[in-house]
C-alpha cells in the first residue's frame, strides 16, 4: 500500500493538501520533520499517513485528553486501530490497553507528556518498536508560546531512553520566530525537513466590532443564522456565567465551561457541544486546544483576547471543515485594562525564575499592545494577522470588516494637537483614559483629585465624542506620535515624532464612513465553494441521518461526517457505492459502514 492508497482508503480523498506530501515524504525516508501549517490545514494527515506505513508503533505527544480522545474515536471511525493513554483511563484499563500494545494492536498511539517517563511506560516503550514520535501543539514546548507545558520538556529525555533514536515529527498552528527556534533545539530535530505553509485561513472571514450593548450584538447575530454551532469566548469565568444565563433565558441552547466548574460539569458541557445537543458554547480560554469539532460556524469573542497568538487559535476553531465560518472580535476599551490586570496578576511559573517571569510578562505587555493594534486599525485584519506571524501580503483581502466597510481619509489635526499638548501640560504622568477625560471636561472624581480641571486643555475637546479621541490616540500611538508604557498602569508619553504634532503638521487618518446599517457578515450559504450546488433540503434529511447514526455510535456527529461530506452527498446525490466513494470524506471502511444507510436516505429523496 502507498501513501496515496492510505489517503483514500481511511480518509476519503484523492489528492494531499499544500504541505502534507513533503513532510510525509520526510517522515518516510526516516528524516524529522517540522511542519507549521494553519488550523484545519490537514496537520494530522501529515503524521498519520506515515504511521500506516510504517513498521512498527507511531506516539504521538498530545497536551490534552479531549484531544486525544476525538483523535482516536476519528481513526477508529476511519478503520485504523489506535488508542490513547492517559489519566482518563483506569489502572485496569490502562495495563490491558498497555498488553494490546505490546500485541501490536495499535499502529498509533497518543500519550499525555506526563506520561513519558513514567517507569511503566519506559519499560513498555524500551521493549516496542516505536518507529516515530509525533509532538502535537509543538508550541507547548516554548516557554515564550502562549500555552507554554513545562511536561513537554520531558519529551526529549523520554526519546534518549529508547534503544534507538525514531524519527520526529512536531506540528504546531501558531510559532512566531522565536518559537519555532525554541521548538528546534527543545525536541531536539536534527537537520528537519520544515514545512511553513502559511497561516491565512481562507474561509474565515474576519469582523471587529464595537457595540455599545455587546449582548444585545450576540443575540442579533445568533437570531440571523439559527441552527448553526458557535463558541463565544469571554475573559473570565463571571462574563460565561453571566452570558450563558442570558442566552438560555432566550431560548438559546447554550452550555457554558470554565476552570471554575467541575470536571463533570466541563466534560457534560463539551459533550453537548460535540454532540449537537447545545448549539453555543460560552467559555472562557480553558476551552481551547481539545476543541477539533469540524462545523462550528462562527466564533464571537465577548472580550479581547490577550494576544494574536491566542486569538488565531481560537478563532480557528471556526470553519475546520474548510465551509465558510465567521469569527467576530467585539471590542471596547476596558477589556485592555482587565488583560493588563490579568498579565500582572498571573500566577508565578514554578518552573521560571524570577527574572525569567518578568521578561515573559514584558512579552506580554508587547503582545497585548499588539493585539489592542489590532482591534482599532483600519487597514485589512487578515493582513495584520499573516503580518504578525512574519507573512507578508497585500493589506487587501476583501474577507473581512475593514476590507468590505467604506473609509475616508479625514483631518484629525486639532484633536491630535490637543491629545499631545494635553499630554504635556500633565507631565506625562496619566494614561489615556484620563486624558480623554480632561479633553472631555469630565467631572470625575480622579480628575478633581488630580486638579486636571485647572489643566489648559480642560474640556478642549468636549464636542468630540469619546470614541472619536481615543480612535486618534490609538492611531498616534501605531504611528509613534505618542508612546503608551507597558506598565500595570499604562501612561502617555511623548515621543521625538510628537514635535510634528507641536510644529502644525496636518494629521490625517482613515475612519469607516458613518453607515445606516451595518455591513453584513460573510458566511451566508450562497458565498459558498461547492464542487456543485448543494440541494439544502436533502442536506438537512441526512444531517437527521448522521445524528440518528452518530447516537447508535455513540460518538459526536461530525465524526460519522463532517457537514463538508454532507454537502457533497447532498449535491453529487451518489446512487452507487462507487459514485458514494467520489464524495469527500468517504474511505473504504465508512463507505463499508455507513454508505447503504446514506444511499437509501438519497434514492429516498430523489423519489
Amino acid at each position: 500500500m502507498d501513501k496515496y492508497r492510505v489517503l483514500k482508503k481511511y480518509f476519503g480523498y484523492d489528492t494531499f493538501r499544500e504541505g502534507q506530501e513533503r513532510i510525509i515524504d520526510a517522515l518516510l525516508e526516516g528524516k524529522d520533520a517540522f511542519g507549521i501549517m494553519p488550523t484545519g490545514a490537514g496537520k494530522s494527515l501529515c503524521y498519520q499517513t506515515p504511521a500506516l506505513l510504517l513498521d512498527g508503533i507511531t506516539l504521538v505527544v498530545s497536551p490534552l485528553i479531549s484531544l486525544m480522545k476525538d483523535q482516536v474515536e476519528t481513526l477508529n471511525e476511519a478503520g485504523v486501530h489506535a488508542a490513547y493513554f492517559n489519566s482518563s483511563l483506569t489502572a485496569g484499563q490502562y495495563k490491558k490497553a498497555l498488553q494490546f500494545a505490546r500485541e501490536g494492536r495499535y499502529q498509533m498511539i497518543y500519550v499525555a507528556p506526563e506520561r513519558l517517563l513514567l517507569q511503566e511506560f519506559i519499560e513498555f516503550a524500551q521493549h516496542v518498536k516505536i518507529s516515530m514520535v509525533t509532538v502535537d501543539e509543538a508550541h507547548c514546548v516554548s516557554q515564550w508560546g502562549q500555552d507554554f507545558r513545562p511536561s513537554y520538556l520531558k519529551i526529549v529525555d523520554f526519546i534518549r531512553l529508547l534503544p534507538y533514536r525514531p524519527r520526529i515529527g512536531a506540528f504546531t498552528a501558531t510559532a512566531t520566530k522565536e518559537v519555532r527556534e525554541d521548538i528546534l533545539a527543545a525536541l531536539d530535530l536534527q537537520d528537519p525537513v520544515e514545512v511553513v505553509t502559511g497561516f491565512d485561513r481562507k474561509n474565515l472571514f474576519y469582523q471587529v466590532r464595537s457595540p455599545k450593548d455587546k449582548f444585545a450584538e450576540v443575540m442579533e447575530y445568533i437570531s440571523a443564522h439559527p441552527g448553526e454551532n458557535g463558541i463565544i469566548y469571554c475573559l473570565t469565568r463571571k462574563t460565561v456565567e453571566e452570558v450563558c444565563e442570558k442566552l438560555i433565558a432566550r431560548g438559546i441552547a447554550a452550555a457554558r465551561y470554565h476552570a471554575g466548574l467541575s470536571d463533570a460539569e466541563r466534560a457534560r458541557s463539551q459533550e453537548a457541544f460535540l454532540y449537537d445537543t447545545v448549539s453555543v458554547m460560552v467559555a472562557t480560554n480553558a476551552f481551547g486546544m481539545g476543541i477539533d469539532k469540524s462545523n462550528v460556524r462562527f466564533v464571537i469573542h465577548y472580550n479581547m483576547p490577550k494576544d494574536i497568538e491566542s486569538y488565531y487559535q481560537e478563532a480557528g476553531r471556526a470553519g475546520r471543515d474548510g465551509e465558510e465560518a465567521n469569527c467576530i472580535l467585539l471590542y471596547a476599551p476596558k477589556d485592555v485594562k482587565l488583560n493588563q490586570f490579568l498579565i500582572e496578576h498571573e500566577v508565578q511559573n514554578e518552573v521560571l525564575a524570577k527574572e525569567e517571569m518578568e521578561l515573559v510578562r514584558e512579552r506580554d505587555r508587547e503582545r497585548l499592545k499588539q493585539m489592542t493594534f489590532y482591534c482599532t486599525t483600519n487597514g485589512c485584519l487578515r493582513d495584520f494577522i499573516l503580518r504578525y506571524f512574519g507573512e507578508y501580503t497585500t493589506n487587501y483581502c476583501g474577507k473581512c470588516s475593514n476590507c468590505l466597510s467604506e473609509f475616508e481619509e479625514i483631518d484629525v489635526t486639532d484633536t491630535a494637537q490637543a491629545i499631545v499638548e494635553c499630554v504635556k501640560s500633565s507631565g506625562q504622568r496619566f494614561g489615556m483614559t484620563v486624558i480623554t477625560d480632561t479633553l472631555r471636561g469630565s467631572q470625575s472624581a480622579k480628575l478633581k483629585q488630580n486638579k486636571m480641571a485647572q489643566n489648559m486643555c480642560f474640556g478642549r475637546l468636549k464636542e468630540v465624542p469619546v470614541y472619536r479621541i481615543r480612535q486618534v490616540m490609538q492611531f498616534l500611538n501605531r504611528c509613534g506620535h505618542i508612546f503608551v508604557t507597558d506598565e500595570q498602569y499604562p501612561i502617555v508619553k511623548l515621543t521625538e515624532k510628537s514635535n510634528e504634532v507641536f510644529d502644525n503638521a496636518p494629521v490625517r487618518m482613515k475612519a469607516a464612513k458613518e453607515q445606516e446599517k451595518k455591513p453584513s457578515v460573510s458566511g451566508q450559504k450562497k458565498g459558498r465553494s461547492d464542487r456543485f450546488d448543494t440541494d439544502y433540503s436533502l442536506f438537512e434529511e441526512l444531517r437527521k441521518l448522521r445524528m440518528k447514526i452518530a447516537k447508535e455510535e455513540r460518538v459526536p456527529p461530525y465524526i460519522v461526517f463532517s457537514d463538508k461530506s454532507l454537502k457533497d452527498m447532498s449535491a453529487i446525490k451518489p446512487a452507487t457505492k462507487k459514485e458514494f466513494l467520489e464524495v469527500s470524506g468517504v474511505g473504504d471502511h465508512k463507505c463499508q459502514k455507513y454508505g447503504e444507510r446514506f444511499l437509501a436516505a438519497i434514492a429516498k429523496y430523489k423519489s
